[in-house]
């Protein structure tokens, strides 16, 4: 059909500049925690003290997700993203001045950490709930792959970035690209001019966060899906992050693990542009299905591994998880309320962001008790379980994606 085109969102310019904003932020969100590691480094040496400035900085961002899902709901979302990306502008070039004028400290590098994780933790559901109102509705499929293509490739360039402007540049010059990247943000989003929906205002936040978790919870499609994602991202946070990085060591190489990671991206990057052109219409039962395909690294990985068998297995993981991603932002954005989407959004990013440092903290003190064999398929079984749960839901199965006439 003649709206199929992965590009035809980029006609409209709303939509073009929340991808430039959203991609460039999601660069200097994966350039922050790899700099300011190394700045740690240079400053004191201390692996402990990476882990309290980094740490502080994801603690802000799952604290005031809720608070960014009411600000969201309640005031102009671009806005939000603009204030948001100005203040981690901010927040990273004083980081920057510190450490290249020499007065940077641990208590300074936390206070302004925390100050970008909040920035982040504000303008996440904002960015994810003005998707629709940047483009028509029978091009939000299209619109969703497109800017998964962006995010995902905004993360992965950051933390290459990162990590050579740090090792060739020192980590304040990287810290000063990092902040230029948060300020291009910035300018992207303030472009983003959309009319404002003046909505009934609420006289305290926590009975709008309490209004947003009662949305949440109303659809039982929604709270299913989202507890089978913890499940999941916990299991292959810590297979992938944790585990399999040991492995590597003990086996076939860094080299080629990092050649994993690469397929992995490689079939997330083909994932999108399949999804942009083809969805089915049962898309969320889709792809909540074909998380079942996030247990093939794990076999692999708990075998005597081969490259030749975990290549494939990471290319067909990260192919499936842009097939559910895309179906998963199209059906909250045409099945919840425009004035609590971004609240809903903010329950599922929080259940998401908790999860994964609670599989990567799990992972290792298991793997020692056990044996990574047995951890690894202990997961796979996990998911696998979830996601028959999931699909035993009859809302998960049988939501249908609507088709929308083009304009």
């Amino acid at each position: 059909m003649s709206s199929s085109g992965l590009s035809r969102p980029l006609a409209h310019r709303a939509f073009r500049l929340l991808a430039g904003g959203r991609t460039a932020a999601e660069f200097g969100n994966a350039v922050a925690p790899v700099v300011i590691a190394f700045a740690v480094l240079d400053l004191t040496g201390s692996v402990v003290d990476i882990g309290i400035v980094v740490g502080v900085r994801s603690l802000a961002n799952v604290a005031l997700l809720l608070l960014g899902g009411v600000l969201a709901d309640r005031l102009p979302r671009s806005a939000i993203l603009q204030g948001a990306q100005f203040g981690a502008a901010v927040s990273q070039a004083l980081v920057a001045a510190s450490v290249l004028f020499g007065f940077a400290s641990i208590p300074l590098l936390v206070l302004l950490g925390a100050g970008n994780g909040a920035a982040a933790a504000l303008s996440l559901p904002a960015a994810a709930s003005l998707t629709p109102r940047t483009v028509p509705a029978h091009l939000l499929t299209q619109a969703n792959a497109l800017l998964r293509l962006g995010v995902n490739g905004g993360r992965i360039t950051g933390v290459s970035v990162g990590g050579a402007l740090a090792a060739t540049s020192g980590s304040g010059a990287a810290l000063v690209g990092n902040a230029v990247a948060f300020a291009l943000a910035a300018l992207f989003f303030r472009g983003v001019r959309l009319p404002h929906v003046a909505l009934p205002g609420r006289a305290r936040p926590l009975a709008e966060i309490r209004e947003g978790w009662r949305e949440f919870r109303s659809r039982r499609w929604v709270w299913v899906v989202v507890a089978q994602c913890m499940v999941i991202n916990a299991v292959t946070a810590g297979a992938l992050t944790v585990i399999g990085p040991v492995i590597a060591d003990q086996t076939f190489g860094r080299a080629a693990w990092g050649l994993a990671l690469a397929a992995q991206t490689a079939g997330a990057f083909a994932g999108g542009i399949v999804a942009a052109r083809w969805q089915p219409k049962r898309a969320l039962g889709f792809g909540v299905a074909v998380g079942m395909l996030e247990v093939l690294p794990l076999i692999v990985l708990s075998q005597p591994p081969s490259v030749l068998l975990l290549l494939p297995a990471m290319f067909v993981t990260g192919f499936a998880l842009e097939q559910f991603a895309v179906a998963w932002e199209v059906s909250l954005q045409q099945n919840v309320p425009e004035d609590k989407l971004a609240r809903v959004y903010s329950y599922d990013m929080l259940g998401s962001f908790i999860a994964l440092p609670v599989g990567e903290v799990a992972a290792g003190p298991l793997a020692e008790g056990i044996g990574t064999a047995p951890v690894l398929l202990g997961g796979a079984l996990a998911v696998l379980i979830v996601t028959g749960l999931a699909l035993a839901v009859e809302d998960v199965r049988t939501l249908t994606r609507k088709a929308a006439a083009p304009s």
